[in-house]
């Protein structure tokens, strides 16, 4: 599946755009590399995304085309979570 339709499909960004966006400003690494929104993601794949003031990793537990609400979350689990101190 495509980095930026995972993102909007676990919820982790609301709208696909939102993720490109993300992705083409290079704020967005699978595995160590920079992504782009077209890259083809994995189950046990390491994302790391930086937005705001920040820093999220999380790995990919599973891949669906569609997931409800309150399963989005199975999708995925969060490695590390930090704040950047501006």
């Amino acid at each position: 599946m495509r980095l930026d339709k995972y993102l909007k499909t676990a919820r982790i960004l609301k709208r696909r755009e939102a993720a490109k966006e993300l992705a083409l400003q290079g704020r967005v690494h699978v595995n160590g590399k920079a992504a782009k929104p077209s890259q083809e993601v994995k189950e046990g794949d390491l994302l790391r995304l930086e937005f705001g003031a920040r820093i999220l990793e999380i790995r990919i537990l599973e891949i669906k085309k569609q997931v409800s609400k309150q399963n989005a979350s199975l999708l995925f689990e969060v490695v590390k979570e930090e704040r950047i101190e501006e």
